[in-house]
């Protein structure tokens, strides 16, 4: 009887399975060595953590052997964009193509579900947006009687941004749960009860760790019965974590439940409580404690080492905080009083209590090892965040020490991505995730990058912390892109570098036939990449995207439609930044480099990231572009030179002209 590692080396051979699964697909050795990598170690159990460079192929990878092995698997991405590729296409071809009838779920979050229950109310709720509102809720409501999954991604036309979603979806906060009269109908519990009948089920990284911190999304009672787990984008996995293991409490949060309870006490229980008194005084207080922090960019983090955050007067904080708990004292009061009307004032009673406590608990000093912030734009998020993951990955998920739980050893665990770190043990990845004793495997990509791309660093150029270094870059995007017909994309590091650039070039090519220039924020992301990859079509003019943050990543635009990445600044981790903050001293405090071991890994990642937007098949041919001297003039340079694909380099200016001309030269 063959091995797994066998059945899936043969699996990658010339007219092997996959080559009826996928019509261009062509043997290669990198995707067949971590193929194989990862059915040992779904044989054997433990840990393996994988980088595949782009174009190895990571996908089929590990669902070839996760699909042979023919055990339980959780399969959780980054994205939901990710995770429909995979449960909608990938999965079932390959399923086909291997001949095995596998039972597959997928399960999302309660805010990719609609609520039947909160769309019904929806409808009588007087804060509702407007009538543009209304309209959507009513295509909302008609494609509520075809749809089978109540997944809104499956609702064509449905703005991700629409700010009737909140009015459609249920939170943890809001979920009346088995309380709720439509329970038996509810979109949520149907997936979970199909991912727990399933065999493979796929999830993202804000479930999982969701559920690991409040055992709620029904995940406590699937993983127990999985023997592997699949992590793919797995270097967004720290900073999600970190998200969830901490603690946290906002006036958003406040807000919706001010708005829930007046909208439940006016249609339930009019004229037994003054809900609109108790609502107000709930949502002044919460746009007071918002106040308090004056006026801040959206976006921005706050130190909180002391009694109050950094520039907030003690006394008007805690007065501040103190008028919202009575707030939410009085709530509480009154919806206990009407508890037994409706199951909403039950969940309404519950929420006003969770959050006085959430709210209490930012009174005291802060857990061992954590640190805290706020995070301000207009609304005000509290923030209690641990370091790492690490302690959880090592206690909760590989159970380290627990020599009893002989299911848990058992288990098999993979963690891939294109981009893990710049070291051999990638470091910057298994470090704060706890897995330094796991296996280890680098797969370089399989594109020629010395002849498909090129790296220019222009030499004459304003340093990054001179004013008119955005400018500048955006000069330099429009002479280039002009002679390109568009093409290009610019990446920056901050909303600041984001807002600059875009507007001098849609000043620059307002009107214009030639270009067209689009700008995260001013559409939502899915349209911006699709109106990118259409380019110079249908007699559109060519496109250049300005974007900044998950732009970096996980964006994928093969083919003439992106031929040059502009990057304007090396991606440091912002220094005034708690959480940045906090993981430096710790560093320090060890006597290790804060710089050395954290800010320079942090960035070669994310420049890895960024350039990784540019070769994406083995046709493509493209020009990056990184605007900041330090890259060919400081030491540390020729460490992050190293974290990029090996380019052809031009060194001047000419060399430069010469790669545009000849990129411009190719037949479209």
């Amino acid at each position: 009887m063959q091995s797994l590692s066998e059945l899936a080396r043969n699996a990658f051979v010339p007219g092997g399975v996959l080559s009826r699964a996928a019509e261009a697909f062509r043997p290669r050795g990198g995707q067949t060595e971590m193929a194989i990598a990862v059915a040992r170690t779904i044989e054997q159990g433990g840990a393996l953590v994988v980088e595949a460079g782009t174009g190895v192929g990571k996908t089929f990878s590990y669902l070839v052997p996760a699909l042979l092995s023919g055990e339980r698997v959780l399969i959780s991405t980054a994205t939901k964009t990710l995770q429909d590729q995979l449960f909608g296409r990938d999965l079932p071809r390959l399923a086909e193509a291997l001949g095995l009838p596998v039972r597959m779920a997928l399960l999302k979050g309660r805010g990719s579900y609609l609520c039947l229950h909160r769309m019904e109310l929806a409808r009588q709720d007087g804060s509702f947006p407007d009538r543009s509102a209304l309209r959507t809720l009513a295509k909302v409501e008609e494609w509520a009687q075809a749809t089978r999954t109540g997944d809104l991604a499956e609702m064509t036309g449905l703005d991700e941004r629409s700010p009737v979603l909140p009015y459609i979806t249920s939170t943890r906060d809001n979920c009346l749960g088995s309380d709720c009269p439509k329970f038996r109908q509810c979109h949520v519990n149907a997936a979970r009860r199909e991912a727990l009948a399933a065999e493979v089920v796929v999830i993202n990284h804000h479930l999982f760790f969701a559920d690991l911190a409040v055992r709620e999304s029904g995940m406590a009672e699937l993983l127990p019965t999985v023997r592997v787990v699949i992590f793919d984008e797995a270097h967004q996995l720290n900073e999600t974590g970190v998200q969830f293991l901490g603690r946290q409490v906002g006036t958003g949060q406040v807000l919706d439940f001010a708005r829930d309870m007046l909208g439940a006490g006016l249609q339930f229980a009019r004229g037994l409580v003054d809900w609109q008194l108790l609502a107000g005084a709930t949502e002044r207080a919460a746009r007071d404690l918002r106040l308090t922090m004056g006026r801040l960019p959206p976006g921005s983090r706050v130190r909180w080492s002391d009694v109050a955050p950094e520039g907030v007067h003690e006394e008007t904080w805690n007065d501040a905080l103190a008028q919202l708990a009575a707030a939410l004292e009085q709530a509480a009061e009154g919806l206990g009083t009407v508890s037994e009307m409706a199951p909403d004032f039950v969940r309404l009673h519950e929420r006003a209590l969770t959050l006085h406590r959430s709210l209490h608990a930012f009174t005291r000093e802060p857990a061992e090892g954590a640190v805290r912030w706020v995070d301000a734009g207009n609304q005000l998020r509290l923030v209690e965040s641990p370091l790492d993951i690490a302690q959880a990955v090592q206690q909760k998920l590989l159970k380290q020490g627990e020599d009893h739980d002989a299911e848990a050893n058992r288990r098999s665990w993979i963690f891939t991505s294109a981009t893990l770190g710049d070291d051999a043990r990638l470091s910057w990845f298994t470090e704060p995730c706890g897995l330094e004793e796991a296996e280890v495997l680098r797969v370089a990509s399989p594109f020629d990058y010395p002849s498909q791309a090129s790296l220019y660093v222009p030499r004459r150029f304003p340093r990054p912390n001179e004013a008119g270094h955005s400018g500048a870059v955006a000069a330099l995007a429009e002479r280039a892109a002009q002679r390109l017909g568009g093409r290009t994309m610019v990446l920056t590091t901050t909303l600041r570098a984001l807002r600059a650039i875009g507007e001098q070039l849609q000043e620059r090519f307002a009107g214009s036939l030639e270009l067209e220039i689009l700008v995260q924020g001013q559409w939502p992301k899915r349209r911006l990449i699709e109106r990118f990859r259409e380019g110079a079509s249908d007699g559109r003019p060519g496109c250049v995207l300005v974007a900044s943050a998950s732009f970096w990543e996980g964006v994928d635009v093969p083919g003439e439609a992106l031929e040059m990445v502009i990057i304007d600044k090396l991606p440091f981790p912002p220094p005034g930044d708690p959480l940045v903050e906090a993981r430096s001293q710790r560093l320090e405090a060890q006597g290790r480099s804060s710089f050395n071991d954290y800010s320079i890994p942090e960035a070669a990642v994310a420049l890895k990231q960024g350039a990784g937007r540019l070769i994406r098949r083995e046709t493509d041919r493209g020009l990056l572009v990184v605007c900041d001297t330090r890259l060919v003039s400081m030491g540390y340079g020729r460490r992050l030179l190293g974290a990029l694909p090996p380019m052809r380099r031009l060194n001047d200016e000419a060399e430069f002209e010469q790669a545009l001309e000849e990129l411009a030269a190719r037949p479209q």
